[in-house]
């Protein structure tokens, strides 16, 4: 089995910022409000020309920059989302094309807000196995695209983004664990109703504006720090590591009062932690992916250090994992 690691990091925002200021004047809602309840000041909302490939392509640009690596290197494309630019074929394919990547194979995760740590565990295993040398995971979301922009309480939430990394073998360091973990038994409580095979589009889905997202917000909060929480020690116990040794986690950047709860559970301040939340509301898949890109250029994350990656999100799904970097 070889030793697999992330050999490069990359994202992408775009450029319209949506505040909470500019919310006040379209719901019936606060800055204090959003702020108090979320850690969330502003958002990244796409341009209209701009589908989650788009994105994504400028987050796999930049991690394969850092990577020091061509698109004809890069043998397997991994795009985690729940907003892909269209149901079939899948956006990594897409990305493939306009990333020149001819010798990639590729295909499309969707586990929500979980999405890039189930895919970074898939790619570990092709690399580890030999089967593939150089894969690029890319986290993608346009969930503006299927924001109720009438619902107050869902619509403070979402914002738009791209992260990506590049793994391939390495010497020293490494993946060491990983876990996931699902409940579909509690799908309900975060969900888009229409769309798909057991409700498809229709003139009542779209006037009742089930193609959004519906949250059960205050059901999901405990279920969310219980989850993340038993992830953390879980992939930590997996890899023989104390929380202690651990020197950054980065969380899904959902609620600071989820993040703040789960580092209470740990033993753990906000200091412990990584958070971006303010400047990008929840980018579902690519929450973590843009996080940890950020904290490596902005030297939070230097060579020799643990870092633990912790997720949650729709189906219900989570996963954890942890770095050596």
């Amino acid at each position: 089995m070889k030793r697999v690691g992330v050999i490069g990091v990359g994202k992408y925002l775009p450029k319209k910022i949506l505040s909470n200021s500019d919310l006040e004047k379209t719901v019936d809602t606060s800055d204090e409000w959003i702020t108090t309840r979320t850690g969330i000041k502003e958002r990244r909302l796409a341009a209209k020309t701009e589908a989650t490939s788009d994105l994504a392509l400028k987050a796999a640009k930049d991690a394969l920059l850092d990577a020091k690596l061509n698109p004809s290197d890069v043998e397997l494309i991994i795009v985690a989302t729940v907003t892909p630019d269209m149901q079939f074929p899948a956006t990594a394919c897409l990305l493939q094309n306009s990333l020149g990547a001819k010798n990639a194979v590729c295909f499309d995760v969707a586990a929500a807000c979980a999405g890039f740590i189930y895919a970074i565990s898939i790619a570990q295993q092709f690399i580890a196995r030999g089967v593939y040398k150089n894969a690029l995971v890319v986290g993608a979301e346009t969930l503006s695209t299927i924001t109720d922009w009438q619902d107050r309480s869902t619509c403070v939430l979402f914002g738009d983004g791209a992260g990506a990394a590049v793994l391939s073998e390495v010497k020293s360091g490494g993946i060491i664990s990983t876990y996931l973990g699902s409940d579909g038994s509690m799908s309900e409580l975060l969900m888009v109703p229409a769309g798909g095979s057991r409700n498809p589009a229709s003139y009542k889905t779209i006037d009742s504006r089930l193609h959004c997202i519906k949250m059960r917000g205050n059901e999901l909060f405990k279920v969310a720090v219980n989850t993340m929480t038993h992830a953390a020690e879980a992939v930590l116990k997996q890899a023989g590591i104390k929380i202690s040794e651990v020197n950054l986690i980065i969380p899904h950047q959902a609620n600071t009062r989820i993040i703040a709860a789960v580092g209470k559970k740990l033993g753990l301040s906000l200091d412990k932690f990584y958070l971006n939340i303010e400047r990008y509301g929840n980018m579902s898949s690519a929450s973590l992916a843009v996080a940890l890109c950020e904290a490596v250029k902005e030297g939070r994350i230097k060579k020799g250090d643990t870092v633990l990656l912790d997720a949650f999100g729709a189906g219900l799904v989570w996963g954890a994992c942890v770095i050596k970097w």
